[in-house]
């Protein structure tokens, strides 16, 4: 036979359990950045280029029929290099290495910046065949930041190459 002190008990300590896990659960409030800040995320994932050559006469016609490609493309892939100024000032540089065991997979870059919310003009760099020199993709651009706002920058071949959002 169940005591009612026992029963008393076990709903004292399941209300107080009750309420540490309540309180918890809405106090003390968490901002994961201040108030009066920023976010930029440079975050992107791109394919590097690869360095191919177009084969001779000669090369083709020593080939078996079902393999004469015009073009031999090694296959592994170029590093990326990427540059971030913001307001003119050098924010972050990185030379980014293909993933995989032959170096032809993805390379990424993740990268966050917390700034005060204001007016900044940034400028990114990027090119993903390091044999050509200088940059293939630039972007440059004057933007206003709200606090709390988080600005991220990618690049898709398909919008043009880097863009904000």
């Amino acid at each position: 036979m169940v005591k009612p002190a026992a029963i008393l008990g076990q709903a004292i300590l399941y209300g107080a359990f009750a309420a540490f896990i309540g309180y918890f659960a809405t106090s003390p409030t968490y901002h994961q950045i201040p108030d009066d800040v920023a976010l930029i995320k440079l975050s992107m994932s791109h394919l590097g280029g690869r360095e191919c050559r177009k084969r001779t006469a000669e090369e083709l016609a020593a080939l078996p029929p079902n393999m004469r490609a015009p073009l031999d493309c090694p296959r592994g892939r170029s590093d990326i290099k990427l540059q971030m100024d913001l307001d003119g000032k050098p924010a972050f540089e990185t030379v980014m290495h293909p993933t995989g065991l032959s170096g032809d997979g993805i390379s990424t870059v993740y990268k966050r910046f917390e700034v005060k919310a204001g007016t900044y003009k940034i400028a990114v760099r990027m090119n993903d065949n390091l044999v050509n020199p200088g940059f293939n993709h630039v972007k440059e651009e004057q933007v206003t930041l709200k606090p709390a706002q988080v600005l991220v920058i990618d690049f898709n071949p398909d919008k043009g190459g880097l863009f904000f959002q």
